[in-house]
């Protein structure tokens, strides 16, 4: 990094929260926005710029949950889009469908801004290390006016068009796997309790055999440790599975495993479990089973 930029995290949640710290470490006048206030407050105690944000931002990274809420930043009421000099670029990284990520790509360019389709994965943890992978698409405009918050952020950037699109396309791919291999993960853990495998038996023996994936060895800790703080909620998972849904629908493809994971999700949102980590997905499973999971430890 030659300079430093003056870069927006909007969105200060589990992802964005460890994204802003990464542009701060790296160097980056960075302000953090988010309707929590004591989220932003939190960031600024940690070395992020307070006040309004400036007319001459070299970025904008947009870290919400979805389609409508990415919407409403760019464009609605108090939109940042307006505000931006020609040339800023938009680095939204929201799951979102890929016919969005182009609408937007086209909004922002009448506008004069820049826009980055660039949906991320790796976990709060990586966040917070600047150690994330990003399905990224766009101009090479867009692709060069990022890589500072790039080179802080991700480990990875996958190069994958020179329009926006297919980003998101990965990320509905990626969502796919990550969402079925939770559900599953669940599915086998209580299924294993049905034949006297306890979850930390079932975690130390599945974690190192041909069974095994990031998702069970991420979020199997979660459900033997009894602590369902939310690192990735369950409510993620209806809107990023009905948008996998919604896209091989329009593709003429089924999806029928994860039509069936789906409604797991959807159940657990009807216990109430919406908020809770995803890996809550358990307790779905152990509720019609009959089956009591591991307390937290004291």
């Amino acid at each position: 990094m030659t300079k430093a930029s003056k870069i927006a995290v909007i969105g200060l949640g589990s992802m964005g929260y460890g994204m802003a710290l990464s542009c701060l470490r790296a160097g980056h006048r960075t302000w953090g926005v988010d309707i929590n206030a004591d989220a932003a407050r939190r960031f600024q105690a940690e070395g992020g710029e307070a006040g309004d944000l400036p007319p001459d931002l070299d970025a904008v990274v947009v870290v919400v949950l979805n389609a409508s809420q990415t919407e409403a930043v760019l464009f609605g009421e108090n939109g940042v889009v307006a505000k931006l000099a020609a040339g800023a670029v938009v680095i939204a990284c929201a799951t979102v469908p890929p016919t969005f990520a182009r609408e937007m790509e086209a909004r922002c360019a009448a506008a004069g801004v820049l826009y980055l389709d660039a949906p991320i994965s790796g976990g709060a943890a990586k966040a917070a290390q600047g150690a994330l992978s990003v399905m990224a698409a766009g101009s090479a405009a867009a692709f060069a006016a990022a890589r500072p918050m790039l080179a802080a952020c991700a480990t990875t950037v996958f190069e994958l068009g020179s329009t926006a699109g297919p980003g998101s396309a990965m990320k509905s791919v990626n969502q796919l796997l990550a969402g079925v291999h939770i559900a599953t993960m669940a599915e086998a853990m209580t299924f294993g309790m049905t034949q006297g495998v306890e979850p930390a038996k079932f975690l130390e023996v599945i974690s190192k055999c041909a069974g095994t994936s990031w998702m069970l060895e991420n979020r199997a800790p979660h459900i033997v440790e009894g602590d369902y703080t939310p690192k990735s909620q369950i409510n993620i998972w209806p809107k990023d599975l009905g948008i996998v849904l919604d896209v091989a629908k329009s593709a003429g493809f089924a999806t029928p495993i994860t039509a069936a994971a789906l409604q797991q999700y959807l159940a657990a949102v009807e216990m109430g479990l919406g908020g809770e980590d995803d890996a809550a997905i358990a307790k779905v499973y152990a509720h019609n089973a009959g089956l009591e999971l591991p307390k937290p430890k004291t």
